[in-house]
């Protein structure tokens, strides 16, 4: 029968507690009393000691990287489409003002 690992959703605080603890008492006691790896304490240890508390996020829920390109896109686009509605206004103002203009012409 395969044993399932189960998959655990910590927060930054309780990372950052675990790591304090796993501190106090030795990597080895402390990654069995958390029922963690090694090697995914090192990876912990490493991110919090280059950026804090941030760096212990949950990278799976948040590409950032990802999410900025996806907006820098969008909104290039977005002035795309202002610059052509402006354009379209200009034109249509031009070509009403030649009209108004002939409109006028005619009357007299």
């Amino acid at each position: 029968m395969l044993m399932r690992k189960e998959i655990h959703k910590r927060t930054p605080q309780e990372k950052e507690r675990i790591l304090l603890d796993i501190q106090s008492l030795g990597v080895t006691v402390g990654c069995r009393k958390y029922n963690i790896a090694r090697t995914l304490y090192y990876d912990w240890l490493d991110r919090y000691n280059a950026h804090g508390l941030e760096g212990l996020e949950d990278r799976r829920a948040k590409n950032m990287n990802a999410q900025l390109k996806r907006l820098e896109k969008e909104n290039r686009i977005l002035k795309e489409l202002l610059a052509e509605k402006e354009l379209e206004s200009k034109m249509k103002d031009e070509l009403l003002k030649k009209k108004f203009a002939q409109w006028e012409k005619k009357e007299k």
